[in-house]
């Protein structure tokens, strides 16, 4: 027997799923991008074609092909296209700046390079310091003639337009299809691999633990170079054969708009995206009736913007989807029944995960006590790329090691007190974030706030606080310390609180902390 034909017949690749869903229902609109409706016997088609281009223009099974690009439906077409030729997709931050999409191309020796049109400089200003050779390039004319294509580069509708055979790629279930960038605290971020195992059973627990069907009209607004957006939520649609409308970004207008006019049924943002949506003018008088699944991650859902929500949107039922890139990235799910009751859990480990808290020598300790978090699930990555060390340091003991502290209740429920390097160490106290951060929430007026701390000559650290009030509120620096001391102990208060008109985020709307300490670091310098 030929196993490579026994290989093929049970084959379950990331690059399968648009075919397979085309084949179930064919006429039925898969993706709308502004004026392009694809069905999704259209979009296997077209991922067919883009898949025939890239080994016609001599990509083949493991090469890595990095894309920059905003959201867009040649974005979802190239993520599947990829996979099917067995080419690694290598999504970048559109925020980022030339030196460091040079690093990128270089730590993972891509070979090509699709850019958006309005980020030829930074693709350009990457290529020139980059070390490597980036022999294959495309651009994705999102400005439409606004940008014309350089020399050396090829529109990338020519790839979508070509006439070819889609290679007959044997793409094994551990076989890297992603290579997903870390956005986490170290300086340099951690290419981690990720295969059609990883996303395939990470699917499956999004959709049963998540409620998802092939009913659902979803609205992607979260960048898609984030495995949030793209693998939560696009994949998952594509595999359930539901309806995907895709934004170019989280603007809380067009979100408003973009609901009435397609009738969305379900959502994602975390939580500082819901809050400008609340926020928003405009929001009382929009049509929102169609909405009726709500989720958010990157960061726990303030309790007071919790109630908010069901208040003004009582119909919608929330999810709140915890994990990170390695894990593909859901790791656990507080459900509908419990966000008040349990507010600030992450809730229990996903249909396909393990889920436990350890202590400094990796044995579990008792509900109720913080250790770092860590799972075994088929949804975690291979390993970083071209980084033995941090594998090996990430996987020890059997158990993948996410970094960041929590506890367990009684019943299984996770709760997240902070990332290890975003605890605060105050006059020999810890502090979590997120706990000084509920009690500011509490505060009447307050939109927004973070908490971290930095560097004091007495404490070592000293918590500190930047507010963002609610338009038309006035707030002060004493009040908000004033109230902390009313329901904090006294080393959780803050030291210092700054009132701001907005907080750094980075697309996939989490608050850089890391700006915000070194922007406020001289804060202690009197003391």
């Amino acid at each position: 027997m030929d196993d490579a034909l026994v290989q093929q017949t049970r084959q379950q690749s990331l690059g399968d799923l648009p075919r397979r869903t085309a084949r179930r229902v064919p006429d039925k609109l898969a993706i709308v991008d502004g004026r392009t409706r694809l069905t999704f016997a259209e979009l296997d088609a077209v991922v067919d074609r883009a898949a025939a281009a890239l080994a016609d223009t001599g990509l083949a099974k493991g090469d890595r092909l990095a894309l920059l690009c905003h959201n867009s439906w040649q974005f979802a077409v190239l993520d599947f296209a990829c996979a099917r030729a067995g080419v690694v997709l290598v999504p970048v931050n559109f925020m980022l700046g030339g030196d460091e999409v040079a690093f990128i191309l270089d730590h993972s020796g891509a070979t090509a390079f699709v850019v958006e049109d309005a980020l030829l400089p930074v693709a350009e200003a990457a290529i020139a310091a980059s070390g490597g050779s980036v022999e294959h390039r495309a651009v994705v004319r999102l400005a439409g003639d606004a940008h014309a294509v350089p020399d050396g580069w090829v529109d990338l509708q020519q790839w979508l337009d070509h006439d070819g055979t889609p290679p007959e790629v044997l793409v094994g279930d551990d076989d890297p299809v992603r290579m997903m960038f870390t956005s986490g605290t170290e300086s340099r971020p951690k290419g981690a691999l990720l295969s059609s195992r990883s996303l395939l059973w990470q699917y499956v627990s999004c959709a049963v633990d998540g409620s998802m069907s092939a009913d659902d009209v979803e609205l992607h607004t979260l960048p898609l170079y984030h495995c949030a957006q793209l693998d939560c939520f696009l994949g998952v649609d594509v595999y359930l054969g539901a309806t995907s409308v895709i934004l170019p970004g989280p603007d809380p207008a067009a979100i408003l708009r973009a609901i009435e006019e397609h009738r969305v049924t379900k959502f994602f943002a975390p939580p500082t995206v819901w809050i400008g949506l609340l926020r928003h003018p405009d929001f009382d008088a929009a049509d929102l009736s169609s909405l009726r699944k709500g989720y958010y991650g990157a960061s726990p859902m303030p309790v007071e913007i919790l109630r908010e929500i069901q208040r003004r949107l009582p119909d919608v039922a929330l999810w709140n989807f915890y994990g990170q890139t390695e894990m593909a990235p859901l790791a656990t799910i507080l459900g509908p029944d419990e966000q008040l009751e349990y507010a600030g859990s992450a809730g229990r480990a996903a249909l396909n995960v393990e889920t436990r808290v350890v202590d400094d020598a990796d044995q579990p300790v008792p509900p109720g006590t913080v250790g770092e978090i860590v799972h075994r699930s088929p949804h975690a990555t291979l390993g970083y790329y071209r980084d033995e060390d941090k594998t090996a340091e990430a996987f020890r003991h059997g158990w993948f090691h996410s970094g960041d502290l929590g506890y367990l209740d009684e019943d299984g429920r996770l709760y997240v007190v902070d990332r290890k390097k975003d605890m605060i160490k105050t006059g020999g106290e810890n502090v979590a974030s997120r706990e000084v951060e509920e009690a500011v929430y509490t505060l009447d007026g307050v939109a927004e706030v973070a908490v971290f701390g930095i560097s004091h000559p007495v404490w070592v650290e000293a918590v500190t606080a930047v507010v963002v009030p609610k338009p038309g509120v006035t707030l002060t620096p004493d009040e908000v310390i004033a109230h902390c001391r009313g329901v904090l102990a006294g080393y959780k208060t803050p030291k210092y609180v700054v009132v701001a008109d907005a907080l750094p985020k980075n697309p996939s709307g989490k608050i850089l902390k890391r700006s915000l300490r070194a922007e406020h670091a001289d804060l202690a310098a009197a003391d």
